[in-house]
């Protein structure tokens, strides 16, 4: 009898022990800038992500366990990147992260994702390197996703908006130093190329840097009729209230940065009429985005989001991870990649409802139809008439 009992008692503890394994919570990395002139994007990032997780995990969430977010303030450095990127994989043991706000710490830090073949989900850094950096043939798989609008993307609608919309010939581009807004200017020069047009100006400044004098009066003495921006936004804001303080009114049409909420404040009525593209402009448009905006609002207290674009794109970012873990019936890094590459159904966000947005060779969500102008209007972005 005691070789009974003895029995069924140890198949009760594996019996335990396996159910208690299987409801180990999933651990989802979030990386993006909570400090510094980024904050406004990483921090929107971040709520927006924690309330699709939120939604996930009421409703039981993903393969009957729940997801546990381990967040990392990157601080927008680089170094502190690749920092992060290690502790998540190797201590925290994330199955994915979701995350990069800024170009550089996504270049610098999401090669370490790649050799722990563990997705990450680019969901605002725009970079058009970004999703590119690991690919064929010297790849044979790439573990970097995109739900953002890339530079390629942004650069034409930019061009499109100031020389064929708004007819300008003459334009000035003024872009800070990083790798995201040297790289988004090595786009519109290209894309300008190819109507055709050479900038008057193409001016750079550094991060923090207050006074925008000198490159701005190389650009009014070239004769601009239209500036062309890519920054983020303080010195976005240093931007409108130098072009204010020379009484010099030409429109500013920039990367969609010029939507975040530290440009719009600090710019004040200097901001207004600033155009960029969007893929999210906080307007309940549709029964979803109603429901998230209004769900930001009450979790944060919070009326304008500090930004929008990212609050949205990294609430889809979940979900698109989400869905690849439950069709793949695991969480091991291959086979998530492989159900992230082959969809099934449609993945309903707030950007948009995403149908098959990858693949093994097109790792980019979003796509030139989805994205629209917006514009600084009172104090908000709406969508540009």
């Amino acid at each position: 009898m005691n070789t009974i009992i003895k029995a069924c008692v140890a198949t009760a503890l594996v019996s335990w022990t396996l159910a208690a394994g299987a409801a180990e919570p999933i651990k989802i990395g979030v990386t993006g800038p909570f400090t510094g002139g980024s904050a406004p994007m990483g921090v929107s990032m971040r709520d927006g992500v924690k309330l699709a997780v939120a939604d996930i995990n009421a409703k039981g969430g993903v393969l009957g366990r729940q997801l546990q977010l381990v967040e990392r303030d990157d601080e927008a450095k680089n170094e502190r990147g690749v920092q992060v990127a290690q502790e998540l994989i190797n201590k925290e043991k994330v199955v994915g992260t979701v995350g990069f706000i800024n170009t550089g710490v996504a270049l610098a830090s999401q090669r370490f994702y790649q050799e722990a073949k563990i997705p990450v989900m680019n969901n605002v850094a725009t970079g058009s390197i970004v999703t590119k950096q690991f690919v064929g043939p010297e790849n044979k798989d790439n573990y970097v996703f995109r739900n953002a609008a890339n530079d390629t993307i942004q650069s034409a609608m930019i061009v499109d908006e100031a020389v064929v919309r708004q007819k300008h010939t003459k334009v000035a581009i003024l872009a800070d130093s990083t790798n995201y807004g040297q790289l988004g200017r090595e786009d519109l020069e290209r894309t300008l190329a190819a109507r055709g047009i050479k900038p008057v100006a193409v001016e750079k400044y550094n991060l923090k840097d207050v006074d925008m004098t000198a490159q701005l009066l190389k650009a009014k003495q070239g004769g601009a009729e239209v500036v062309l921006t890519y920054g983020i936004g303080p010195e976005l804001a240093q931007i409108a209230n130098g072009m204010e303080k020379l009484n010099w009114k030409v429109p500013i049409i920039g990367s969609w940065t010029l939507s975040m909420g530290n440009f719009i404040d600090n710019a004040g009525k200097n901001g207004d009429g600033a155009r960029m593209p969007q893929t999210f402009i906080q307007d309940a448009t549709t029964a979803k985005r109603k429901a998230f905006i209004e769900a930001y609002q009450k979790a944060y207290k919070i009326d304008r989001m500090p930004s929008a674009v990212s609050a949205a794109q990294g609430y889809d970012s979940v979900y698109l991870l989400a869905a690849a873990i439950k069709q793949a019936g695991s969480t091991d890094g291959v086979k998530v990649r492989e159900a992230l590459e082959n969809l099934n159904g449609t993945v309903e966000g707030v950007v948009t409802t995403y149908t098959k947005p990858y693949s093994h060779d097109d790792h980019e969500a979003i796509k030139p139809n989805m994205v629209v102008i917006g514009e600084v209007k009172n104090g908000r972005v709406v969508l540009a008439k």
